[in-house]
Order: structure tokens, then sequence, then C-alpha cells
């Protein structure tokens, strides 16, 4: 038997934009995803955008009531920013403020411990009109977003994360063109992420001086850089690599500065950020309490093969190419490698690079696109999923027998759910869902999970 700690998290996650929904009188403000699905609604599987989706904002009575039959003691979901404040910054919404509060109340009853992340992919559709995370003065609308959640449902939630993959926005707002603004320019791109991890040390400099019980942290994505070979130019690719990926943003969330390899490179090609001394100061005087990371795949990486086109847009990949490793194990449908050790190796690079902070998996999940192929007596019969969770949990608790300080494991997600360009081309949940009539029933993993919470552990 594989045996965690007593007092560990085992739990999901979802975020608002993902699991709410919108309805008449609801009085939420347009997010930049509902105003990308109206305006370019081919650009979503199936054409289905974020105004239903699991509708948590009508059933989370009763999809609480599932989430405690699946095991849950912890529970990771977002507060929507636009939802609380429609125009972004303002007069805040009567209805968000009751039904949030009514929400983690009744997640608490039901002895969930509610994780609440301030921002998940969700510009405030009217703050992006003025450049979003481009704009200084977002991070003073963010900071002041920041504050009323804490004053508002700080006596219930005891534990906070200000993003939520914060790489993500960048990479694929500004390089990728692959989410909304779909702009691939690399100096915006670094503003953004500087203004990013600016309003995360507001956020917790907000979160301290309110005084109010508990700790605050930030959702990564974590995928390691591994090099193709031993060889010294591979071995720097994977530098380089691990350097934009993750270095990013762990470096100033845990230890208050940017990453010096990071921020030399950004010179070379002279893409600084506007910045002053005294936002360097609010970074270093406001770091994490704790650290959520989101575990799906690693980044693997080689040498350029070619000189690249010194002409052309900036991108990371200028210093490495990614390299399609022979014989990986697969998540086909997801098109994700499935590497279970990744999840030592951060276990371990956060015992001994970032000083063993207190951290916990906030994801790690496992997509399968027509699940109802593995459907028998009304049940999806997910073998494949706890296996994918047992791989990984078996490395976790390596990592945690060798001093690791993890404290918990989410997986994404309770219930099928909305997944941005992907919509429900692939499931995740422990929980289906149908969407026409939506009925959730719980599939053989999220029976399992149950096991797993019950017993604290598993037999291998």
């Amino acid at each position: 038997m594989l045996k965690f700690p007593d007092k560990f998290y085992f739990g999901s996650a979802t975020s608002a934009t993902q699991s709410e929904g919108s309805f008449e009188g609801d009085g939420k403000g347009k997010d930049i995803w509902d105003e990308w699905f109206e305006v370019e609604p081919e650009k979503f599987y199936g054409e289905v955008g974020p105004k239903v989706t699991t509708a948590m904002y009508k059933n989370y009575k009763e999809d609480i009531k599932l989430l405690k039959q699946t095991g849950h003691n912890s529970f990771r979901t977002s507060i929507s920013w636009a939802r609380l404040f429609p125009k972004g910054y303002g007069e805040v919404n009567k209805e968000a403020v009751k039904y949030y509060k009514d929400y983690f109340k009744t997640l608490k009853e039901n002895d969930i411990e509610p994780f609440v992340n301030l921002f998940h992919f969700d510009m405030p559709m009217e703050l992006q009109k003025i450049g979003g995370w481009e704009n200084r003065l977002v991070v003073d609308y963010y900071k002041e977003y920041a504050k009323t959640c804490f004053s508002l449902f700080g006596d219930i939630v005891k534990r906070w994360f200000t993003f939520n993959e914060p790489i993500v926005h960048v990479e694929c707002g500004y390089l990728n063109q692959y989410h909304y603004p779909m702009k691939v320019d690399a100096k915006l791109a670094v503003q953004v992420g500087y203004h990013t991890a600016l309003a995360s040390a507001y956020a917790i400099k907000e979160f301290k001086e309110s005084k109010i019980d508990g700790k605050i942290g930030i959702v990564l994505n974590l995928s390691p850089a591994y090099s193709r070979s031993d060889n010294k130019e591979d071995l720097k690719a994977a530098e380089i690599a691990e350097a934009f990926q993750n270095k990013s943003f762990l470096d100033p969330a845990i230890k208050g500065e940017f990453n010096e390899l990071l921020v030399s490179l950004i010179k070379n090609h002279d893409l600084m950020p506007e910045y002053d001394r005294e936002d360097l100061e609010i970074i270093k005087e406001n770091t994490v309490d704790f650290l959520g990371v989101n575990y799906y795949q690693p980044v693997r990486v080689k040498a350029k093969e070619h000189l690249p086109n010194p002409n052309a847009p900036f991108l990371p990949t200028y210093y490495f190419d990614l390299y399609d490793m022979p014989g990986k194990k697969m998540n086909k449908y997801r098109g994700w490698e499935i590497y279970e050790k990744g999840i030592y190796d951060i276990a371990l690079n956060i015992k001994n690079e970032y000083g063993n902070i207190e951290w916990m998996i906030t994801e790690n999940g496992m997509g399968v696109q027509a699940e109802d192929r593995f459907k028998k007596d009304g049940i999806i019969e997910d073998d494949y999923r706890v296996d994918f969770f047992k791989g990984h949990l078996k490395w976790l608790h390596k990592g945690i027998e060798e001093g690791s300080n993890c404290i918990g494991y989410h997986i994404w997600t309770p219930i099928d759910c909305w997944s941005w360009l992907n919509a429900y081309k692939n499931r995740y949940g422990l929980i289906e869902l149908d969407l026409e009539t939506q009925e959730r029933t719980i599939k053989k993993s999220g029976y399992w999970f149950k096991q797993l919470s019950d017993n604290k552990g598993f037999e291998l």
C-alpha cells in the first residue's frame, strides 16, 4: 500500500469560465472568451462556447454532493473577475457576491476546503479593450479586484492563488497566436509577463495587509525541460527552455527576482519591458506562501538544427528545437507525452532549488475523446485514467519520501468541463456530463478516487 500523509489534500480543479456558464439576470460582464466566441465561433471545437458549460452557477449545490461522493476533501475553482466586476472595475455585482459566498460556504459545510484562484485566462472584455495585461493600469484594477475578493470571502476561504498558468496568456496570446488577442509580438509578450508577475506580487501585498487568516500562492504549469543528449549544446538548449518555460514565473514568485539567464536573453533581443524600481521592490518583498503545480507533460529539446532567421519575429525557439523523442508514451487524443517521472523531478527541484517551499499538485489529468466507447452498464470504465493517476502518484510519493514538502494532489477535473478552444473534444472528468440533458454520472475513476482519498493511498 502506497500511503500519503493523513492531512493530505485530495481533490480536483476547475475554473469559473469552464464551469459556471452565464445566465439571464446574473449580472456577469463579458470576458475575452465570450467576446471571441461571438466573433469567431468556428475557432471552437464543434462551435461550442462558454455560455452553458457545466452550469455550476445553477448546479453547485448538487455538484458539491458529487464532489463528496468522489472523495474530495478539497477543491480548486476560480472567481470570474468579469462576474464580480462586470467592467473589471467600479461597481460590484451583488448577484456574484451572493453566489460565491454560498458556493464557498457550501463547500466548507461539506468538509471540502476551497482553494480559490483569482485569474484563470479570463480577462474582462472592457479591460481587454484598453490592452489587458499590456496596460499598466490593469495591474491596478487587478489589485483592487484581489483586495475586494479577500474582503468579501476571506472569512471563508483560507487558501488563495493569484494566477493559474500565467505563462499561457503570455505564450498563447502574444507569441503563438493561439488565444485571444492572438498577437505575435515578443516585446508585448515580455511586457504582459512582467505586468502579470507584478500583479501577482501586488495581490500578495494586499493579502498580507488585509491580515486575514490563510495562505496565498500561485499556480504554475511546470514542464521540466529535458535535453536530447548530454552534448553541451543540447544541455544549453534545455537550460534556456527551462528559463523561458518554468523559471519565468517560478523565480519571481518564490525568489522575488527574475531569472538572470532569462533577463540576459531578453536584453540581447531588445525586448526589455517598461518597469520602475519600486515595482521590483514590490516583487522582491511579496513572494508566495505556497506553490500550486499543474503537471501534464515534459518539454524535450535539442540544439538548433538550422540558424534562426534574424529578421523573423522572436520566439523562444530561436535558441532550441523541440525534440520528438522516439518511443515516448503518448496521450494520442491530446498529443501530449505521458512521463510520470516528471512529477518526481519537479518535487526534487522545488526541494533543492526553491527552499523546499510548501507545494501541491493543482492539476494532473488525462483527456480522452469519445469516452462512450468505454461505457458498460451505464458507467464509463476509464481504467486508462486510473492508471494515469497511479503512475503519477507513485512518483509523487517517492518525491515526498525523499523530503519534498508536497501537501496535496488535485486532478483535472471533477465534471467533464468546457475546455477553451477544444470545448468538449476531450473529456477529463471523474464525472461524466451529458451535454444535452446536463445529467451527471460518476465514472469508474470517480469511485477509485473516493477509495484513494478514504485510504490516503492505494494498492500498488
